[in-house]
């Protein structure tokens, strides 16, 4: 019985599940069937030509690049890791790209939302730089300080060891963070990197076949299953979710698996120990598409890239708020701060992946696209989130959210 129940935990994490349960919320909503939300598609033409906007605007040629981390490091024009890294004489590109995953997963866990105060003055320009741009440059100039490597001479690394010790005050300094620049959730942050540590020293096989180990190491694990030089994009994804999954504080476990950004709602049916559960994956999938470009570097054709989802976070989702394809039934609750496991939270996230298929499809239609030539990323990046960001703030001062969530800075 237990591996049964362990083989329905591991399904959960999977990008095919998160696209299959958020597609049966938007089913349920669109019946009337919700707690908290009614769907008004006919607003989605809306959604999608302000997506196509922003887009047109960004990258007039329509050439889109993913919505990765790789995009925040580019800050005036200039793209500052590249500039580093080319600079840099490695002795193959695995060990690029090693180091490209060791940058990108301790900059994408250090990256959930920094509140609307927080700003990074950047050195190099003088700027004070805030949100994800800003915690982007700032883990960027801890990586390539050497603040995560056992090695003052090889900076360009992040170590197990090291991370597992990581004391709060240096990542309060290297942010700039203090009570007149506060920086929202810097312990819930602190304590995932040393969780991250912990499991990447334990699991030598994973993240040690190539080096000591390094959460860079999970590039040769990925590697390993390439067929023909050829690795799925939902392969990374269950990569980062089976081997990293353990770092996350505890949630939901089901025979003994934990299962990350995975939450219940009772609308959600299944004749197995899945039923109600909604498994939404965002900051791990942001990673995952943050990890199919050092792949590509490193020679390797990445695959099914909409294989993945879109992401469940408070930009996406308030595209379709603000455009009022989502209504909430009670607009006193537009007031209320609503914890992060609650069923209008699940709703709103689960109700965003599905919807943003259904924006890709019609932003494909538009510009004559496929999903080959135009993949959800792509869209991601051009497009959506820039959208909701922009409808944000034209809407309120401040750029927040239409709807607010308490965060303890490791779900969003």
């Amino acid at each position: 019985m237990a591996d049964v129940l362990e083989l329905q935990a591991r399904a959960l994490l999977t990008a095919k599940a998160v696209r299959a349960r958020a597609g049966e919320m938007l089913a349920i909503g669109l019946n009337g069937g919700l707690t908290h939300f009614t769907i008004d598609l006919d607003r989605m033409d809306g959604v999608a030509e302000a997506v196509l906007a922003v887009t047109r605007k960004a990258y007039p040629t329509l050439d889109i690049p993913f919505h990765a981390r790789w995009r925040h490091f580019v800050f005036g024009g200039v793209d500052r890791w590249a500039l580093l890294a080319d600079a840099t004489s490695w002795p193959d590109r695995a060990a690029r790209a090693r180091a490209e995953f060791d940058l990108a997963i301790v900059s994408v866990l250090l990256d959930a939302g920094a509140g609307a105060a927080w700003r990074y003055r950047d050195a190099v320009t003088g700027q004070g730089i805030g949100r994800s741009e800003g915690l982007a440059i700032a883990s960027l100039d801890m990586f390539a300080g050497g603040l995560f490597s056992a090695d003052a001479r090889a900076p360009f690394r992040v170590d197990a060891d090291v991370l597992a010790k990581l004391p709060l005050a240096a990542l309060n300094s290297a942010f700039q963070a203090s009570d007149a620049n506060p920086l929202l959730g810097l312990e819930g942050r602190t304590d995932l990197l040393r969780r991250l540590g912990k499991q990447v020293a334990a699991h030598p096989d994973v993240f040690g076949m190539h080096d000591t180990s390094r959460p860079g190491g999970l590039f040769d694990h990925i590697a390993a299953q390439a067929t023909n030089g050829a690795i799925p994009a939902p392969a990374i994804l269950s990569a980062v979710l089976n081997q990293l999954g353990p770092i996350w504080p505890s949630r939901l476990e089901l025979a003994g698996v934990p299962l990350g950004d995975c939450w219940r709602h009772p609308a959600i049916k299944a004749d197995d120990a899945t039923a109600s559960l909604v498994p939404l994956h965002k900051l791990s999938q942001w990673l995952s598409y943050s990890l199919i470009e050092p792949l590509q570097r490193a020679g390797f054709e990445v695959t099914d890239i909409d294989g993945l989802t879109g992401l469940a976070e408070y930009r996406n989702g308030g595209l379709f708020v603000d455009h009022e394809v989502l209504r909430l039934r009670d607009v006193a609750d537009a007031d209320r701060a609503h914890a992060v496991d609650s069923l209008l939270v699940v709703e709103w996230r689960a109700l965003t992946v599905a919807l943003l298929d259904r924006v890709a499809e019609l932003v494909r239609v538009k510009l004559g696209r496929t999903p080959q030539s135009l993949p959800l990323a792509s869209i991601l990046e051009g497009g959506t989130w820039a959208a909701g960001r922009a409808i944000a703030f034209s809407r309120r001062p401040d750029g927040s959210p239409p709807l607010k969530v308490i965060s303890d800075g490791t779900v969003f």
